[in-house]
């Protein structure tokens, strides 16, 4: 068996009524990988997240584990554990009771039940809660007992469906590197699902995006997010300001038009599939530079011109409101620049991220009525 094909999902088709939620979706995850599902409501997601578990059946293609066709077996028999988003505990049972719950489902013996919620316990800061119920517990805690009972069973594959979302900002970022940590002590293999980016970014071995079904890009967090394969990808990592340009490309030479809002300039093409004509290009809030009124060309940078509308200072850096042609974008910097005043907004080039047209946008897939029998119903 390959080891980069440990969980594999081989085009995939899931969906619901005449909708197609999962379109010949294929994915492969190595064994002791983290790998984070990311995408907006509605992308198919939690739908592959609970076609890997088996608590969604597909219409066609194969999920396999270590080599093995899951595809038809029961949730209980895939040697997965889910952490589920509303943590599912129950709450009549104590902590450790909700921990050592699927244990005991397996006929394990008291003594050995009690041996590994021990262990789990331990583990999870959790000693002295033992005997507490669900709700005399804090969300972060809850959240850990949630995970408790999903290590307990020493799962082959451990499946998280939003676990952090219910927990407020300062506990999500605590429990979110305690869930990292644990899983690379334990070489545990784990799919998890969110619609956060920064927290796909700092968990994941390997960030896979997905759009409408689809798979549009999948990488390391870094490569996702410096080389975007498409506008939408881009867009959801966090770069989403977009200005109209008109390119010539020549061998590796990217020649921008002037316009009346840009200067002319020359950037590497650095593999960008890009043809002569008008692009889409994107770029981040904190990739630009202000520099007051118009600055001289510079080699490497695109350089746009507006003025400034607003300025407001969400922490750490001042963020402005740059009118540029008939479009506001955002530049955040160190000081702030007075609304009214004319800027230069200056990316490098290695932050501009530039896209031909968008394709005409696909039908809803969805599947065709069945044929009529030609009798009356």
């Amino acid at each position: 068996m390959d080891s980069a094909s440990f969980l594999r999902v081989d085009r995939v088709e899931v969906g619901y009524g005449r909708t197609t939620v999962l379109d010949g979706l294929s994915l492969s995850v190595a064994k002791g990988e983290f790998v984070a599902l990311l995408g907006s409501s509605g992308c198919g997601k939690t739908t592959l997240l609970r076609t890997i578990a088996g608590f969604a059946s597909p219409r066609s293609g194969t999920v396999s584990l270590a080599g093995e066709d899951i595809t038809a077996l029961s949730p209980d028999r895939r040697g997965m554990a889910l952490v589920f988003q509303s943590y599912a505990l129950w709450p009549h049972m104590s902590v450790a009771a909700n921990i050592g719950y699927g244990l005991k489902l397996r006929r394990l013996a008291r003594a050995e039940i009690a041996r590994r919620v021990a262990d789990v316990m331990a583990m999870l800061g959790l000693d002295g809660l033992g005997e507490r119920r669900p709700s005399e517990l804090s969300g972060g805690q809850r959240q850990r007992v949630a995970l408790g009972r999903a290590l307990a069973v020493s799962p082959e594959i451990l499946l998280l469906d939003e676990p952090l979302s219910n927990l407020d900002a300062r506990v999500r970022l605590s429990v979110r590197q305690e869930i990292r940590q644990l899983q690379k002590r334990l070489g545990i293999t784990a799919v998890h699902v969110t619609h956060d980016r920064e927290e796909a970014m700092v968990m994941a071995d390997r960030i896979v995006i997905l759009d409408r079904g689809r798979i549009a890009q999948q990488g390391t967090p870094e490569a996702v997010y410096n080389r975007p394969a498409s506008a939408f990808v881009a867009a959801f990592m966090g770069a989403e300001n977009v200005l109209p340009l008109t390119v010539a490309v020549t061998g590796e030479r990217i020649t921008v038009a002037a316009g009346a809002a840009n200067a002319a300039a020359v950037l590497p093409r650095d593999g960008r599939p890009l043809a002569s004509g008008p692009v889409e290009a994107r770029f981040r809030a904190e990739a630009a530079r202000l520099e007051a009124g118009r600055a001289a060309p510079c080699e490497g940078f695109a350089d746009f011109f507006g003025t400034v509308r607003g300025v407001s200072y969400p922490g750490g850096l001042w963020r402005h409101v740059v009118s540029i042609g008939e479009r506001d974008i955002l530049v955040d910097a160190a000081a702030a620049t007075p609304p009214g005043t004319a800027v230069t907004v200056r990316v490098p080039a290695e932050h501009l991220f530039l896209f031909g047209p968008a394709p005409e946008p696909a039908l809803p897939h969805s599947r065709p009525p069945a044929p009529s029998s030609g009798r009356a119903g």
